[in-house]
């Protein structure tokens, strides 16, 4: 730590602890009020300071009791969007990375996949102190294509945010050959990562739609052919595993290729905290709370209201 380390902390103490302006800031310290700003902005940046803003929409609605009783979940967050049009993922990963950092303890096994939601977990992760905290790539994430997945820079996110070492999977999700793919899975390494995956205490994951424009159908791991038998088929995906409508693994032939944990796999985690919304992937989210793959939720209002409305004409069918 060096001066300017000092001097951000002695700024970012009188200005979020004492409550002092940054111009009075600037007096007690002996600066100019703009040098105080760059300083108060350092100390955000190195992780000094962290801001947490406690919406109680988020948590004190009618949407979240009412799906947290419907899915029997353990708990439920919202994703407020302000009314200037605040993109929806970023919202998810703001309320998604508080979510995960209050069910996240010392010495705990993180699973984390990949995808713009997760990456956007990750981003809004703050300095967490925990001790003896593990990050493992539940699946695979080599792009064939120049879409990138942000499979590493999720990771490498995740282990700066809870001090934690990375169990990486350094390959494609889903390969070609399935002989190919349990060579691979025998090797020493991955064969523990897949194991650890399985033994993880919390789950982050998403849900991805059945679309053209979906990443996962622009990797370059799946034919023309097999997308028409995945949309004939599958509502969503999890971990790269696609589910049908009761949630049921349904591309056996895909399974077989694909590296990662499964779904049954998925069940058996402690805390399994699913960030997901969006019109697309309603149907996808509906199903997946259906048949358990989550304890915890974060969703969005609206897209709540529309997983409800699923649920409630499906039960009166």
């Amino acid at each position: 730590m060096d001066a300017r380390d000092e001097q951000a902390l002695d700024a970012v103490k009188l200005y979020y602890g004492a409550g002092l302006s940054q111009s009075e800031v600037a007096q007690r310290l002996g600066l100019s009020r703009p040098t105080v700003s760059k300083l108060i902005q350092y100390g955000k940046d190195r992780g000094y300071v962290t801001i947490t803003i406690h919406d109680p929409r988020e948590q004190e609605s009618s949407l979240a009791a009412e799906l947290r009783s419907l899915f029997g979940l353990d708990g439920v967050r919202l994703a407020v969007l302000p009314e200037n049009g605040t993109n929806l993922t970023a919202e998810l990963g703001k309320v998604g990375a508080a979510v995960l950092a209050d069910n996240v303890n010392d010495g705990d096994l993180v699973g984390v996949t990949w995808g713009q939601t997760m990456y956007s977990v990750a981003k809004n992760l703050g300095p967490q102190e925990r001790r003896g905290v593990e990050i493992i790539q539940l699946k695979g994430g080599v792009s064939y294509t120049s879409r990138a997945t942000n499979d590493f820079e999720t990771i490498t996110l995740f282990c700066n945010a809870f001090g934690a070492f990375a169990r990486t999977l350094p390959l494609p999700v889903i390969f070609e050959s399935l002989e190919v793919k349990q060579l691979v899975e025998g090797e020493k390494h991955i064969r523990r990562v897949i194991e650890m995956g399985r033994e993880a205490d919390v789950a982050v994951f998403t849900v991805g739609a059945i679309r053209p424009d979906a990443m996962l159908f622009n990797l370059g791991y799946l034919s023309e052919t097999e997308k028409a038998g995945i949309a004939a088929r599958a509502v969503g995906d999890i971990c790269s595993r696609f589910f049908d409508d009761d949630g049921n693994a349904c591309v056996p032939q895909l399974d077989e290729r694909t590296v990662g944990i499964t779904l049954a796999d998925l069940r058996g985690i402690r805390t399994r905290l699913l960030v997901a919304g969006g019109e697309e992937k309603v149907t996808a989210i509906e199903a997946a709370l259906r048949a358990g793959y989550a304890t915890h939720l974060v969703i969005d209002a609206d897209t709540a209201r529309k997983v409800l409305r699923q649920a409630r004409q499906r039960a009166a069918s």
